[in-house]
Formats: structure tokens, sequence, C-alpha cells
């Protein structure tokens, strides 16, 4: 990987005859500084991307556990050289995945059905009691953003 801060952590997945678990993430393997304030748990549906956006002030923190995703990133922070990363991510390669400010992110269900994601940021969307502006620079909308899935 070449996109500096950018961090990857392999899930375990344990089965036994009464299922499966993954621990999704443990604060005392979590890097200095991140420190989830909130968690939420998304669908995505078949052929269906989210993003390309980033954040001046968030770190996200994904858990991709389920179904077939392409996790894409491209540097876009003054000072560091350019860069475009696709992961995928998912079922066959559960990860737990920390994308910081600046880095713009998106990720597209691959696979044939509706998904899972989790996301666990270091900031409460939209502020305390939900009264700032949302920390979100979106570029899906953009025509002229270099980019594009």
């Amino acid at each position: 990987m070449a996109i500096k801060g950018i961090e990857f952590k392999s899930l375990n997945k344990y089965e036994d005859a009464r299922g499966w678990l993954i621990e999704l993430y443990r604060d005392d393997e979590l890097p200095d500084g991140f420190e989830p304030t909130m968690g939420y748990f998304s669908s995505t549906k078949a052929g269906v991307a989210r993003g390309p956006h980033e954040h001046a002030d968030q770190n996200d923190g994904f858990i991709f556990f389920d179904g077939d995703y392409e996790l894409h990133l491209w540097e876009n922070r003054s000072g560091e050289p350019a860069a475009y990363e696709i992961h995928q991510v998912g079922r066959d390669n559960p990860v737990f995945v920390i994308v910081p400010p600046g880095v713009v992110h998106a990720y597209r269900n691959v696979g044939s059905t509706d998904a899972f994601v989790i996301n666990v940021p270091n900031r409460l969307y939209a502020g305390w009691g939900k009264s700032e502006s949302v920390d979100e620079i979106r570029h899906e909308n953009d025509p002229a953003s270099r980019f594009k899935l």
C-alpha cells in the first residue's frame, strides 16, 4: 500500500456448529489517536457504489465482513505523493480499514446480492446533537472530479 495512514487489519472468522463470529475491533489493538465515537451498519445493493468522498477531520473505520466489495482509495492530501489503490474486501477478505482525513474513498458492491458494512468513525455525524455541519466533501456528482469509479 502506498497511501500513508491507511491501516488494514485482517479479521479472523471463528466457526463452529452454531455459526460464526468475527471480532470487529478491540480498543487495545487500535492505532494511537483513533477512538471510534459512533457506529453504524449499512446495506449496499449489488452493483451500487458509495462515494467517492473525503473528510476534513474525520477518520472512517470500515469493517468489511460480508459480500464482495471493491474499496477505492485516492491520496488527496497536500504534500503527499499521488496514489490510487483498489482492494478486494468482504466475505473472502474480512478487514478493518482506517481511512484518514484527506484520503478520498469509495466502495462498490461487486457481488450479486445486497451486502453489509459497519463504519465506526472517530467523529459524530453532524456533531454533538447533530448541531454541526457534516464533515464530508462529496465527489460522486461532480463531472469534473478526477475521482471516478
